[in-house]
């Protein structure tokens, strides 16, 4: 790192700031925030870009690319700047952006409302907590199905609130990591299957699908090597991933969902209720262990013990890699 914006500090240095920062604060919300931002020029362009551009599809392909294009940059450009005023201000800026990109502690935090209403007895509060983290109607689960969406929701998002972000940190520094969560906003906010998005955010769902497509793999084998340091199977993870890693309509998320389904011996997937509609979907894992509270706080520990395992297998390499 030789140029303005890599003129920083090791990136050792960034990536480990950014994990403790996430691990310790969670998401800083007090703070001026990227992803806020990035979302709200997403809303700013939508509704121009489908005036001005005739196709949906095309209007959706010049989203992405501006987004994108312009999150990147500007990171680059506060990055240089940054290191134009003084080395240790790069090094606050770099561990800033590198810790908003990471959404360990906050997933924690957010699903953790669901598993502290159901310890008082509260389902009505279970349910409504639920709904803030998924998509599925909640208003009817039982027990088992509210500790079944938390469990899918930490599994799931690992792989794109941790560990892809994390990757895109280690790879190319900050400015990349929120790249990465750039397309991962836009797929959130356009990347439906419904009349509005089924065109316009067309790109931005395939594309997030791709930047995904490595990095949730190696959600799926981190958390299979992860499982023994908390007290899971990860031999049974193996097998489960393997077996069920793709019973799933995205292309990505089964994987890190069947290493936790088999880490816990428990089953995910099923139907589940969305506008009034049931959905069935494909099963993950199989029901050796019923959906209790264990499988949520072992879910969580698997999150952390697979970021912190990544952390120090790229430590590791480095180290050998420079002696």
């Amino acid at each position: 790192m030789r140029s303005a914006t890599h003129s920083l500090p090791t990136d050792i240095t960034i990536v480990l700031a950014a994990v403790l920062l996430d691990l310790v604060f969670g998401d800083p919300r007090a703070l001026p925030h990227p992803i806020v931002a990035i979302g709200r020029l997403i809303s700013f362009l939508e509704p121009r870009l489908r005036r001005n551009v005739a196709s949906a599809r095309s209007a959706g392909c010049l989203l992405l690319v501006i987004t994108v294009g312009v999150t990147y940059a500007a990171a680059s450009s506060l990055l240089a700047l940054a290191y134009l005023i003084a080395p240790g201000a790069a090094l606050l800026v770099a561990s800033y952006l590198g810790w908003v990109s990471l959404a360990a502690r906050s997933l924690h935090l957010e699903s953790s409302k669901v598993a502290h209403a159901l310890e008082r007895g509260d389902l009505p509060g279970a349910r409504t907590a639920l709904s803030c983290i998924v998509g599925r109607e909640t208003a009817e689960l039982e027990e088992p199905e509210i500790v079944r969406g938390a469990v899918e929701t930490v599994a799931e998002n690992t792989g794109d609130g941790v560990i892809a972000p994390l990757c895109y940190l280690i790879l190319g520094g900050p400015a990349l990591a929120l790249a990465y969560k750039a397309v991962n906003t836009l797929d959130s906010m356009v990347g439906y299957k419904n009349e509005r998005y089924l065109e316009f955010g067309w790109a931005s769902a395939r594309f997030d699908d791709l930047a995904n497509y490595l990095p949730a793999r190696l959600t799926g084998l981190v958390m299979v090597l992860a499982a023994p340091f908390c007290g899971l199977n990860g031999k049974n993870a193996w097998r489960i991933m393997r077996r069920d890693g793709r019973n799933h309509s995205s292309p990505n998320s089964g994987f890190p969902e069947a290493a936790a389904a088999g880490a816990l011996g428990v089953q995910l997937g099923g139907a589940n209720r969305y506008f009034g509609k049931v959905v069935e979907k494909p099963t993950i894992g199989d029901a050796v262990r019923p959906l209790s509270l264990a499988a949520y706080h072992g879910v969580v520990r698997l999150m952390y013990s697979a970021e912190l395992l990544l952390v120090a297998a790229w430590l590791g390499v480095r180290y050998a890699f420079q002696g």
